[in-house]
Formats: structure tokens, sequence, C-alpha cells
């Protein structure tokens, strides 16, 4: 039986930020991820705050900067805040992280996915073009996304998610905000257009449980947006996916493996960024994966220390919103102003107790 270190289950930025991490510690990694081609398809509006533009210097990765966000009320009373950051080409950024972990020394492997795991014996079970391997690992890090197959393994809950559903559209002007819509409209949720060249990401998520059909208000939006003249009627792509909101798992460490990422509830509950989240966390596991296998027997609890210090508070913030707003969206209230100031980032109300 084939034997490796570190296990690392999906190749998006928190798992091969974890793959490259732990090859330069030392251990020998091997990445697996399902998609036969690393950040294909996209399932993002693709902005990452500026710390983060380091990771965005490969070719063709950074598209444009951002400034500020509008954030429009349903009133149509709208606040414009600051929110530095950067447009990129998601599948670019993911593919530069990918070789990142490759030129460490972690092995890569792309069209395979885990389809059993025996944590109790470490062992775990890939499918890939060749058929079925089972091999050893010493520790596992899921970056598997919020449908962790690793989570269902173990016999974790699932997390809670909302759905997004999204068009690339031409963009008629430049523009360097961000925009956000807080509607009824978008229960749960709330409709984005974020600028990328010439090109703009318009999207929106929504809780499904109160909002089925996202197709509807999407294509309502974009056809205001293109008689206003923002945006092109031609759609250049669709996509969608779903966004975590739970906010951070019970454990991070379970029976030898390090959640990372969308997989470990890293995704903020309200603004469902994640990025950032997911390339720091993924350093650290596979940091902590490294030392741990050389000696240090404090780093996974070290781990698991330093990510809630990090992001537990401003997570579970997010989702006690979520929750305090969860039977407004049905309500007379959801077409005020106020009650949308108490879910948004951008309203000190957010933050009030």
């Amino acid at each position: 039986m084939r034997s490796v270190d570190v296990l690392v289950a999906g190749l998006g930025p928190a798992g091969s930020a974890a793959a490259a991490a732990a090859a330069r510690g030392g251990a020998r990694v091997l990445g697996v991820d399902k998609r036969r081609a690393v950040g294909l398809p996209v399932q993002c509006a693709e902005f990452i705050p500026r710390p983060l533009g380091r990771h965005a210097r490969a070719a063709g990765v950074l598209q444009q900067a951002i400034e500020g966000m509008l954030s429009v009320l349903p009133s149509g009373a709208a606040v414009h805040t600051e929110f530095p950051g950067l447009m990129i080409d998601r599948a670019a950024f993911d593919q530069a992280l990918a070789e990142e972990a490759r030129g460490a020394g972690a092995e890569l492997a792309l069209a395979t996915q885990l389809v059993r795991l025996d944590a109790g014996h470490r062992q775990a079970t890939l499918r890939g073009a060749a058929g079925e391997e089972t091999l050893s690992y010493r520790l596992l890090v899921a970056a598997d996304g919020p449908h962790s197959m690793v989570a269902k393994g173990l016999g974790l809950e699932e997390l809670e998610t909302v759905q997004t559903r999204q068009y690339t559209v031409p963009l008629n002007a430049a523009y360097r905000d961000t925009d956000i819509w807080l509607s009824p409209e978008y229960p749960g949720g709330y409709a984005w257009l974020f600028p990328k060249g010439r090109l703009a990401n318009l999207g929106l998520g929504a809780d499904k449980r109160l909002r089925a059909d996202l197709k509807e208000p999407l294509d309502a939006l974009h056809r205001r947006l293109a008689a206003e003249g923002r945006v092109g009627g031609e759609i250049v792509c669709r996509t969608g996916g779903a966004i975590p909101v739970s906010g951070l798992r019970a454990s991070l460490v379970v029976d030898g493996t390090l959640f990372a990422g969308d997989a470990a509830g890293l995704t903020h509950p309200i603004t469902g960024a994640g990025i950032a989240a997911a390339v720091i966390s993924g350093e650290r596991a596979g940091r902590a994966a490294a030392d741990y296998l050389g000696g240090d027997r404090n780093a996974l609890d070290d781990y698991e220390e330093d990510v809630r210090d990090q992001f537990e508070a401003s997570l579970a913030r997010a989702a006690a919103r979520r929750r305090e707003m969860l039977a407004g969206w049905r309500a007379a209230d959801a077409r005020r102003d106020g009650f949308h100031k108490r879910g948004w980032i951008a309203f000190p109300e957010y933050f009030a107790a």
C-alpha cells in the first residue's frame, strides 16, 4: 500500500496552500481534486482583499483594483464605504497556487476523488482514471468545500449553505467600486456587481428555503442594469454554487484531519467572502501538519487555536446576524432599510450589540 505523510483533499486555495506549506516543511504530500482542471469551473465573485495581493502576481491573475463599496437599501438609499481590494481571474489564481505546491515538491492528482475514508486506520480510497487505490496517510487536510466528503466520512454534520447564481456580462464603462443590493428579493443574501476590467460579475445569493428560484431575480437585475446602460445584455458565462454560512465547525481537528477553508466553515456567513481565510488557514494547516510530523505534539492544537483566534469572533457575529434575520425575511421588516442595516457589514448597526 502506498503511503504519504499528508493527504490533501481538494485543491482550491486552501488545499493548494496547505500542500505547498506541508511540502516546504519536508512532508511527503499528495493533493487530490475531483475536477479535471484546477480552478474550473469558477464559482466565485473573484474579489480578494489587498493583503492577499502577494498571491496575485502570476501572469493573468490580477484584473483590476477595487476602491469602494456602494450598498443600496430597499428604499434606494445608498451608502459608500472604503472597500480596497483586487479583482482576479479566479481560475488563474487557483492554478498559480497549485503550481506553487508542485514547485515545493507536492504531488498533485486531478480527476481523483476521495470515495472512502477509514480515519481509524488512517487510510483513504481514491478513485481516478486508473481505478481505485487505497493508500495510507499520517495526516489529512480536508479542503474539499462546503459539501466535504471528508466530513461525511468522519460522520460530521454537513454545513448550512446558501445558493448563488452569477452571470459574467460586458461592463460598458470603467468602474472601481463594487455594488451591493439589499432587498427582500434576495432573502438570506444579496445581489452584487463586481467590475473586472471590461467585464463584470453580476450575481446574487439567497437562502434556498426562502427562495428556490434565483434565475428570475437575477435576470430582472440584469435587464435593469442593461436598460440603464451600465452593462451589456450579453451573458458571457454563467456559474453558481453553494456557500457555507454556518460559521466555524465545532472542531477543526478531528481524528488526524485538519479542516481548512470552506470545509472548515471559514466563509463569512453574511458576505460570503472566503478566499483570504482559505489561503491563511491552508498555509497554517500545512505548516502545522509538517511541524506535528516533525515532532511538535502541540502543532495541531496550536492550529485550531490560531484559526479560532483570528476568525471565530467575526464569524460568530455574522452567524448570529443570520439567525436574527431569518424570521424577518418573510415579514414586513424585510422591506425596511433598518432591517438590512442590522444585517450588512457597511452599517454601524451590524456591529452594535
